[in-house]
């Protein structure tokens, strides 16, 4: 029905059978669309409406579609239900889901929200709630299958049946002992291939990757690109299965952490995007902004106590920006690869002393290059061999500064269990204009009287 239909095309015939009370119509619609399809469209929707379009959903259709909204939405789509709806909704959300919409609410929202919940599923989102943010715990779901060792094929396979809708995914079946301690995995394609009558011991994998609820959920992420997994288990300290962590939440893990990093070398601060007000876009920029303006003030010193030199030697004021410019620019592009390197690699002594040497070898081959360029062109316009070698030294000693800081610095936050992307790209240009300055500077007052 809506095969060729534009998204404009689609929302109107919605509206349409909701102005009609055509609730035949609207479902025939919803059935061949994707809650992020369906979400789109309700955020789209006139007020007016809105309330009327939730009531047209069924239960499981409005749990996909409030996971699919922001949270300002989410919020809004539960104040129009009633408490008995509300709390049926708030079961079949995914448990990582819910926990995440609860945060920063005050407790006595919290209650007004649990309060219709199962008693089951309340205690399980509470229990998710109390793991530390930013770790396995907080992403982990209970909507996993778990089977015993002596199950045969046959038997996994019912059971599989039985809860494939309950399950967040069915790729793999988690095997358990008597105490729950988790002690083996197998998965679907394994179950497909194998005997009906094929004891599970027989053909699990009895090494498990698994992750605790402490766990930073970067190391989480790191393990799941690592092995290629769509889901990894979580387990207690005595290895008893608490939970999984699937590849969806993962990926929003990897794409927020992304964005945390970005605004951080951007020194922006806070999340700014298109929506964000000027003002608050503004504020959220200042505080950075404002430190190392303080901090430039800096290079202003240096160049004042300088004016002599310039004075005699004007040419060498031609070349101050480039030299500045070049800094930064190469401090700013190691930081990156060094900011990237820490976020997907497990660091250690010797990894982080072949990429300094690594750095070092960029540094000295770019900077020799530039240098050799540079001292050719500054004899060339003024005729003068000694600017040529005091612009091209001074590069060349700057580049190499500049390209170590941008690595340098991060791997000492790091060490110090900061996060090294607040060694941002305007920290690290400011820095490199301050040490760019002091060598070219210097450079040209200790060869001045061969320049006269």
């Amino acid at each position: 029905m809506i095969k060729n239909m534009t998204e404009d095309q689609i929302t109107l015939h919605i509206i349409k059978s909701l102005k009609e009370n055509k609730k035949k119509d609207f479902e025939t619609i919803l059935d061949e669309l994707q809650p992020y399809d369906i979400a789109g469209i309700y955020a789209d929707l006139p007020p007016k409406h809105k309330t009327r379009f939730l009531l047209f959903l069924n239960i499981d259709i409005l749990a996909d579609l409030i996971q699919e909204l922001n949270k300002e939405q989410q919020l809004e789509v539960l104040n129009k239900l009633g408490l008995e709806k509300k709390g049926r909704v708030l079961d079949l959300m995914d448990n990582d889901d819910l926990a995440s919409l609860l945060d920063d609410l005050s407790p006595e929202k919290i209650s007004s929200l649990l309060s219709g919940m199962k008693k089951e599923e309340s205690k399980i989102v509470q229990d998710i709630m109390n793991y530390p943010p930013e770790t396995a715990g907080r992403l982990m779901t209970n909507r996993f299958v778990w089977i015993r060792n002596y199950y045969t094929v046959k038997e996994a396979v019912e059971k599989l049946k039985t809860f494939a809708d309950f399950a967040e995914t069915i790729n793999y079946l988690y095997v358990v002992d008597q105490d729950r301690k988790l002690v083996g995995v197998v998965s679907y394609r394994d179950l497909l291939i194998a005997e009906p009558y094929e004891i599970i011991r027989n053909i699990m994998y009895e090494r498990v990757i698994s992750v605790s609820a402490d766990t930073d959920q970067e190391e989480a992420a790191r393990l799941i690109e690592r092995y290629d997994f769509l889901a990894i288990p979580v387990v207690t300290d005595d290895n008893i299965l608490i939970g999984i962590v699937t590849v969806d939440d993962i990926i929003d893990v990897v794409i927020k952490e992304a964005n945390e990093d970005i605004e951080k070398l951007s020194a922006s601060g806070k999340s700014i995007d298109f929506e964000t007000k000027a003002f608050v876009a503004a504020y959220r920029r200042l505080p950075w902004l404002i430190l190392l303006l303080f901090i430039g003030l800096i290079s202003g010193r240096i160049i004042s106590s300088y004016e002599d030199t310039l004075e005699r030697v004007v040419a060498l004021a031609f070349f101050m920006p480039m030299i500045a410019g070049m800094t930064g620019n190469t401090g700013t592009q190691s930081l990156a690869v060094v900011v990237r390197g820490l976020a997907s690699k497990d660091i250690d002594k010797r990894l982080v002393f072949r990429l300094i040497l690594r750095e070092f070898g960029v540094g000295l081959i770019i900077g020799l290059t530039c240098s050799i360029l540079i001292s050719i062109i500054a004899y060339l316009w003024q005729g003068n061999a000694v600017l040529g070698f005091i612009v091209g030294a001074s590069l060349l000693l700057t580049l190499i500064i500049g390209t170590m800081a941008g690595t340098v610095i991060p791997l000492i936050l790091y060490k110090l269990n900061i996060d090294p992307a607040v060694a941002s790209g305007p920290l690290i240009t400011t820095l490199n204009d301050i040490f760019s300055l002091v060598t070219y500077f210097g450079f040209a007052s200790a060869f001045l009287h061969y320049l006269l």
